[in-house]
């Protein structure tokens, strides 16, 4: 399941040229880049939730990048319980340092933090316009017409149609508390609240990508 490319996780199989298993040659894909510091806690926990809720075979590439991270760490302990209990799969994670061509790579960044955003544009600064604060995005995404994303048949172009309606909406929506905080090192207790903050903030944009009833 891991991809290296760009720092890219896929919920597809790949082949040995590292390309999804069962793709059509030059399909089109939408790449998702989770950051946060370390990328053992935060942004594994939403990179495995997300590609959970994609299912397998999903052009929506996902994937994570910590900007101090340590290459080759699994997912913190405490991190994988809770994810395994929200019904993602800890296995074989490895954490990536974030890195200039990651960003550059990804359609959408979505970022722990402001000061997680902050670094990834740094690195890129034409990603601007496509990142955000995970909470964000899922505010956002929440305020979006479904029509405007449910009238794209296929998920990639449902994915570029809410990503376009979010930006549109950036400073328009209010944000509620727009990053979530660290728990390493903490208890369980803030281990499960960070993961229940980015699934919440995921459910939306996971179900306009996901919805069959368009």
């Amino acid at each position: 399941m891991e991809r290296t490319r760009a720092g890219e996780a896929t919920a597809q199989e790949t082949d040995a040229d590292g390309a999804p298993e069962g793709a059509e040659e030059g399909a089109e894909t939408f790449r998702v880049l989770f950051v946060c510091t370390g990328n053992i806690c935060r942004s594994a926990m939403a990179e495995r939730l997300a590609l959970a809720a994609l299912g397998p075979g999903s052009p929506i590439l996902v994937g994570s990048a910590g900007t101090r991270a340590r290459a080759g760490l699994p997912m913190a302990e405490r991190a994988s319980e809770v994810l395994s209990r929200l019904g993602g799969d800890p296995r074989g994670f490895s954490s990536r340092p974030l890195t200039a061509d990651a960003v550059a790579g990804a359609d959408l960044v979505l970022a722990a933090s402001s000061e997680h955003r902050a670094r990834a544009v740094a690195l890129h600064p034409r990603a601007a316009a496509r990142a955000f604060t995970i909470p964000e995005f899922g505010a956002l995404a929440g305020a979006v017409p479904a029509e405007s994303v449910l009238g794209h048949a296929d998920p990639v172009g449902r994915a570029r149609a809410l990503l376009a309606e979010a930006g549109a909406l950036r400073g328009l929506v209010r944000v509620d508390r727009p990053d979530i905080a660290d728990p390493y090192g903490g208890s369980c207790r803030a281990y499960r609240e960070a993961a229940r903050r980015i699934a919440d903030a995921l459910a939306v944009p996971i179900r306009l990508l996901t919805d069959t009833r368009a």
